[in-house]
């Protein structure tokens, strides 16, 4: 099957939103990002990392499987809910961006009306998995809305927009451990802030597709305030992401293979970083999916060190 004509450049190719799903779906799956499923990974990972942290703390052997599905499923939910009121409020702005003007709304294959509509489903299902936790973690998961509302409006009065989808997209360390321990501690709160380190590391990456768009529309980004200095500014995030890491580590009592983890993905970061080519759009975009290895082994090293206790 063939990907029809609205299919967007920085999908997966031959996605299987695009090959398979009937055609009434397939533009509320562009607005919800089925086609990539990057962006939920990224949601999830600290989310994963904070909950295999938890046990480690806890001397358990592997975080709890009934949590580790609520936030897979409601990472892929709450990602589509902010993608699609992120769409909503940026539909005019969208329109005059190359990568962007073909998305659902701008398009008009999706009303606003019709999106709105879809927002609330996805959220609907994002509320019936928050409500599965303990009531600690209920209202810490209700706190981060005001961040999710404010992250669209970010790029219009600050070039540190991807600071406040830091914020946001982290949001899971916390939620991690307090889903089993009712509370947070020193460990998920460095590790919320190295999260927030790596989001701004990464979506710097993928904020350079859009650079000389954004600077025609006026969209700020921290890929247009590094200019020429991207590649350094990036690498910065990273360190401190791997820093931070490293204290949460040592404040929940991990042992060596989560160090040995953070080494990898120390080898993965420097990867990134040099063959990053900034001007090359396609390059970008493959360093940035790259980053959901980086969180595959963060998440194995935490995991075998929890299991190796046992």
């Amino acid at each position: 099957m063939t990907v029809d004509a609205h299919g967007l450049p920085d999908a997966a190719p031959r996605n299987w939103l695009d090959r398979y799903a009937p055609l009434w779906l397939k533009p509320f799956g562009r607005l919800a990002r089925w086609d990539r499923p990057i962006g939920w990974w990224l949601l999830l990972w600290p989310c994963w990392w904070s909950a295999a942290l938890a046990a480690i703390a806890a001397g358990r052997p592997f975080p709890p499987l009934w949590h580790i599905f609520l936030f897979l499923v409601g990472a892929i939910a709450m990602r589509g809910a902010g993608c699609t009121y992120n769409d909503l409020i940026d539909r005019d702005l969208d329109a005059h961006v190359a990568r962007t003007r073909n998305r659902p709304i701008p398009s008009g294959q999706v009303t606003p009306r019709a999106a709105l509509v879809f927002l609330v489903l996805q959220s609907l299902v994002g509320l019936l998995v928050l409500l599965q936790f303990n009531r600690f973690t209920v209202v810490l998961g209700f706190a981060s809305l005001l961040v999710v509302a404010c992250y669209p409006f970010a790029k219009r009065v600050t070039d540190w927009p991807q600071v406040v989808l830091g914020f946001a997209f982290s949001w899971g360390a916390l939620v991690g451990w307090s889903a089993q321990f009712g509370r947070l501690d020193l460990a998920p709160v460095t590790l919320y802030a190295a999260a927030i380190a790596w989001t701004i590391g990464y979506d710097t990456i993928y904020a350079l597709q859009d650079r000389e768009d954004d600077a025609i529309v006026g969209i700020r980004s921290t890929a247009r305030f590094f200019g020429a200095r991207s590649r350094a500014g990036i690498a910065l995030f990273f360190g401190i992401a791997v820093l931070l890491m490293g204290i949460a580590f040592v404040a929940a009592d991990a042992g060596p293979l989560a160090f040995l983890g953070l080494v990898a993905a120390i080898f993965h970061f420097a990867w990134q970083v040099a063959t990053l080519e900034p001007g090359d759009t396609d390059n970008a975009l493959r360093r940035f999916r790259a980053n959901s290895t980086t969180g595959w082994i963060i998440f194995a090293g935490l995991l075998l060190d929890a299991a190796i206790r046992l």
